[in-house]
């Protein structure tokens, strides 16, 4: 097909791709694939109509009757173009990005919008490249959006920081498409000299937002900056406001953050176009087990969204609006990543089309796994000698902050409680849901550690650990006692990073993630079963959570209210201050 030759390129050669591709188009050539009596569904006109689909070179070409080398019979099936998720954490999936692809892919995700801010968080612009260069020749394709925020606040430690200039070094690489989530929020809306840098090296580009809770005045000169999307409207009317300002809406539906029930009845054949659908953070274990983008689809229409609305909040509203003009369509001249399935209600895909190959059918992927370009990016975990004495809380009054999770939700409230204390020391309280909660500082080995209380998590025994924590990925625990506390935040050390569950001093279950601390070097099947072995340890420990590993990543937080915890101590994250944990 057409590709641009450049400055300097053969006119000859490039005029002869054209006659050549019209000459396709217009039928008087063979094409590669023609795929019959297909009931295509059409992004641009809203409809559905019954076509033969002809494809060459991995585009389409056009609609009818074509002499093809090869002819597949859809018999009467959809088809539709591929998925595409607008906001995605691959580290959050715990897979490497063939790993990833290998998922995901047969679901019928066939591109991915992602923000390498986790593993950036750790490695800096190393870590950046290392997705760069595992993403590159897969199955799966991969645009990025450079890490706005890295640290993420001013209250923790991370692994690295980035500069504007630090990110303008990577913004010529043609699968770079922007600047990630401006978590910095306070930042732009005060004009500090960091975050308004990063937002003018981008300036031409997407920039997405990210802006819980921002409204009127604040939120205008937030968007006026140039951020133009957000994902983490929580409420119908936090996205009306921000619609009528001019964003995006990116409606998202992760493991811990579900926003789709409650924000899919402000989405009408008006404003439709300025919706679409992304995952943000999705564990291995729920992308096998209910799916990925798929889901989404499926969940919409379920709960009344009209089906091609949903295709289209799917697929062509992302393209647009990340400017990848040849995706998100059947069309001529648009890349042939599509999808097969049969009917709107079960909407399980039966084949995964990319760039005109058959690469996916009945949930199989049918290429060979892709090879991990990556290279290595391990031994990040530098940790202080840890000692049990590390979690123990010195009772300075009677009553205490408490990070007070909210279900299905990413921000949290800010409680005041009455502590218990046993010999001068604050003791958990399980009877009340009162647990102990420590960060430790794993980029450093400074030897810092920040303790607190947390209400939510019901374990009645017992310890978890990880060191995956957003957005610094410190090693974070929860627990009823010390000793558990100190098992498992041992055990994440032993495995370079990871995810462990302790109880009566050992270790239950343990998931190595070697990989940055946050991701697996195994493939997705081991990590499932780790991670729910894990989660059936817990809900036996008494989590009430659905995934108490995952809600506990995001109590490190700082950009999203109203309660956190950092290495650096509790966290007002309305206030964006350090606050004592007695009152």
């Amino acid at each position: 097909m057409i590709e641009s030759l450049g400055v300097g390129g053969d006119m000859d050669k490039l005029m002869s791709e054209i006659r050549g591709t019209i000459a396709i188009a217009g039928g008087k050539r063979r094409v590669d694939l023609l795929l019959r009596n297909a009931r295509v569904i059409n992004t641009f006109s809203g409809d559905i109509h019954d076509a033969d689909v002809a494809v060459h070179r991995g585009r389409v070409v056009g609609f009818g009757n074509y002499r093809a080398k090869k002819a597949i019979d859809l018999r009467g099936a959809y088809l539709a173009p591929g998925f595409i998720d607008g906001h995605v954490h691959i580290e959050s999936s715990m897979l490497r990005i063939p790993e990833f692809g290998r998922v995901v892919v047969p679901l019928g995700t066939t591109t991915v919008v992602a923000d390498p801010h986790e593993i950036a968080n750790v490695l800096g612009l190393e870590g950046i490249r290392y997705m760069l260069a595992s993403s590159l020749g897969g199955v799966l394709g991969v645009y990025i959006m450079l890490p706005s925020c890295v640290p993420a606040s001013r209250l923790e430690t991370a692994g690295a920081k980035l500069s504007g200039h630090d990110l303008s070094l990577l913004l010529n690489d043609e699968r770079v498409l922007g600047l990630a989530e401006m978590m910095d929020y306070s930042g732009v809306i005060h004009g500090r000299a960091d975050a308004v840098e990063k937002i003018a090296i981008a300036r031409g580009r997407r920039i997405d937002g990210h802006a819980p809770r921002v409204s009127g005045k604040d939120l205008y000169a937030y968007i006026s900056a140039g951020i133009k999307s957000d994902h983490e409207c929580a409420t119908a009317a936090e996205a009306r406001e921000k619609l009528r300002a001019g964003m995006y809406i990116m409606i998202r539906e992760g493991t811990a953050a579900k926003n789709l029930k409650a924000l899919l009845p402000m989405v009408n054949s008006e404003n439709s176009r300025k919706f679409f659908f992304v995952t943000d953070d999705r564990h291995a274990d729920d992308l096998v087990s209910q799916g990925h983008i798929d889901y989404l689809v499926r969940t919409a229409i379920r709960l009344g969204l009209d089906p091609i609305r949903a295709i289209q909040m799917a697929s062509i509203n992302a393209a647009e609006y990340f400017g990848l003009k040849d995706l998100g369509a059947v069309a001529p001249g648009y890349r042939a990543d599509l999808i097969v399935f049969d009917d709107f209600r079960k909407f399980r895909i039966s084949r995964v089309f990319k760039d005109g190959r058959l690469v996916a059918e009945d949930g199989r992927l049918l290429v060979p796994a892709d090879e991990d370009r990556g290279g290595k990016a391990g031994g990040t975990i530098n940790v202080r000698c840890i000692e049990p004495e590390d979690f123990a809380i010195k009772a300075q009054g009677r009553r205490v902050r408490v990070i007070g999770v909210v279900p299905d939700q990413l921000a949290t409230r800010s409680l005041v409680r009455p502590v218990k204390s046993e010999g001068g020391l604050v003791a958990a309280d399980p009877g009340r849901d009162l647990l102990k909660i420590a960060v430790i500082e794993r980029h450093m080995a400074s030897g810092r550690v920040a303790r607190g209380l947390v209400h939510g998590f019901g374990l009645k025994k017992g310890a978890i650990a990880s060191s995956v924590s957003h957005d610094s990925h410190n090693i974070v625990v929860i627990g009823v006692h010390d000793a558990d506390m100190y098992a498992a935040a041992v055990q994440v050390v032993k495995m370079q990073g990871g995810i462990a569950a302790a109880s009566a001093g050992k270790v239950l279950e343990a998931l190595p993630l070697p990989i940055a601390g946050l991701m697996s070097d195994r493939g997705a099947g081991f990590v499932r079963e780790k991670l729910h072995r894990l989660i059936v340890t817990a809900q036996g420990m008494g989590s009430r959570l659905q995934n108490p590993y995952m809600a506990m990543s995001f109590l490190t937080l700082p950009p999203i209210p109203e309660l956190r915890i950092t290495d650096r101590g509790l966290i007002d994250a309305v206030d964006f201050k350090i606050v004592p944990l007695f009152i």
